[in-house]
């Protein structure tokens, strides 16, 4: 049985934003023509979209909000043409143009804002609670979103300082072994964390605000036998800490205080045997109360494309050595191209 098509037809009065909506050589819209099942055709200030009519309505809602984000002043990039898309699909009440438009931090022109759904939740999150542990693959900015989040917290006065600290745990390696005084040797676990507030802060002023205690970038072991006020906490490789140093850590807590605990439970360095703190602390801390666990996955990845194929790749590996039920299958949608003329 046929489905019948229709036509639905959006007008953009403005050139100029009907040029951009095009793109260069409509390339823009060749990327939209790519990721709709409706057939889509431009003439002068008109755009015509074919097919059925639940394609068509979400074609009309991808160009809602790319026209939305034009007028935002944004520029319509590959990434976010994609990413208007996947949301829609995804069905939520959460706009793409309002996901993607959504500053958390800026610095020498260059903002940093979520780029997906699954983050943009998570930095809410992170406003909402006073514990949040982000858990999901490399690449999906759990760290470097909540390190942001950090800053804008203490440029906003609402925390006093900014305490980062990961395990000093690595695949195939142990601190004594290690060539070099103890800072020294502590130095390589901790430098993804100063790269990130580098982006975040003028360079020159990070070695002030250390002095000062207003940044403190330590190991997980430093954190013993203290109580937290008025900090935002961040614990990075949440995955390679024992239950017993997760319990440590979280019971810093002091009043007027955040915690973002981040991790990805399929990359534990720990040695074997070795339960990891982050799996443990899923169970049990279920439920609690002003506690989060924002999940993000392969759809969240904002590295190169790769990256999410890599990881997905991974996980269907993974579950292919589960037994066939808890394997997972995934659908891809048939798509059909369209033309201008």
């Amino acid at each position: 049985m046929s489905v019948a098509s229709t036509q639905t037809k959006i007008t953009v009065a403005d050139p100029r934003v009907m040029v951009q909506l095009l793109g260069a050589g409509d390339k823009t819209l060749r990327l939209i023509e790519k990721a709709l099942a409706s057939d889509i055709m431009v003439r002068g200030n008109e755009i015509t979209i074919s097919g059925p009519a639940a394609d068509n309505a979400l074609a009309e809602r991808v160009f809602g909000e790319l026209l939305e984000l034009i007028s935002k002043g944004e520029t319509l990039t590959e990434d976010a043409v994609r990413r208007t898309v996947d949301m829609l699909n995804q069905g939520t009440a959460e706009r793409p143009a309002e996901v993607l438009t959504l500053n958390i931090l800026s610095r020498r022109g260059r903002t940093i804002r979520p780029k997906t759904l699954g983050q943009k939740r998570y930095v809410d999150a992170i406003d909402q609670h006073t514990i949040v542990f982000g858990i999901g693959p490399a690449g999906t900015g759990k760290t470097y979103l909540a390190m942001a989040k950090a800053v804008q917290a203490l440029q906003a006065k609402q925390m006093n300082r900014i305490i980062l600290t990961r395990p000093a745990v690595e695949a195939g390696e142990r601190l004594g072994f290690l060539p070099g005084t103890l800072n020294e040797k502590i130095d390589p676990y901790l430098r993804p964390l100063y790269d990130a507030l580098h982006d975040m802060i003028d360079p020159d002023s990070i070695p002030r605000l250390m002095t000062q205690g207003t940044i403190e970038v330590a190991p997980l072991a430093y954190m013993r036998g203290r109580t937290l006020n008025d900090a935002f906490i961040i614990l990075d490789e949440a995955q390679n800490t024992t239950p017993e140093q997760m319990k440590m850590f979280l019971t810093r807590l002091g009043f007027g205080s955040k915690i973002v605990v981040t991790g990805d439970i399929t990359q534990v360095d720990l040695p074997g045997g070795t339960k990891s703190g982050l799996r443990v602390v899923q169970d049990i801390l279920d439920g609690v109360e002003d506690v989060h666990f924002a999940r993000l996955s392969s759809a969240d990845v904002v590295r190169h494309r790769l990256v999410s194929e890599i990881v997905d790749a991974y996980e269907k590996w993974d579950a292919a050595q589960e037994p066939p039920a808890t394997a997972n299958v995934h659908a891809v949608p048939g798509r059909r191209g369209g033309r201008r003329r």
